[in-house]
């Protein structure tokens, strides 16, 4: 089974935010994206890591902690070899971990401009929703 039917899709984003706070993982953002008729899931993670070692740590531990604390999997994931954009895809829940460069081509937070946005500070504490 991919997805525990008792996680809902907000306790599984905010356990990736955790997950990718816990690999220091910079300028974390959590958009909702619930509301928007457009979107393709629940929620996107987006963050970043200053090295492409680091982008692959994050991607891989969310992988692994989500797995061994909430029993989910993920559909797919891709970006592991190249490490310039990790995406984890958990149908509901979609992280984007991206090189720091990476990141400000793509601005994904840009695209997504309409959702209601969570940024966290580096120690987890909410900055602006």
């Amino acid at each position: 089974m991919w997805v525990n039917e008792k996680t809902t899709s907000q306790t599984l984003s905010l356990m990736v935010v955790d997950a990718v706070l816990e690999k220091k993982a910079q300028e974390v953002v959590l958009l909702d994206l619930r509301d928007l008729p457009e979107a393709v899931c629940d929620f996107f993670i987006i963050c970043h890591g200053t090295s492409t070692t680091q982008v692959k740590a994050i991607g891989d531990y969310v992988t692994f902690d989500i797995k061994e604390k909430l029993k989910e999997y993920p559909i797919s994931s891709e970006g592991m070899k190249n490490g310039e954009w990790v995406l984890v895809d958990y149908a509901d829940v979609v992280v984007h971990v991206f090189h720091k460069d990476k990141r400000a081509f793509y601005q994904l937070e840009e695209l997504w401009a309409d959702a209601y946005s969570v940024h966290y500070s580096d120690d987890g504490e909410v900055l602006v929703k």
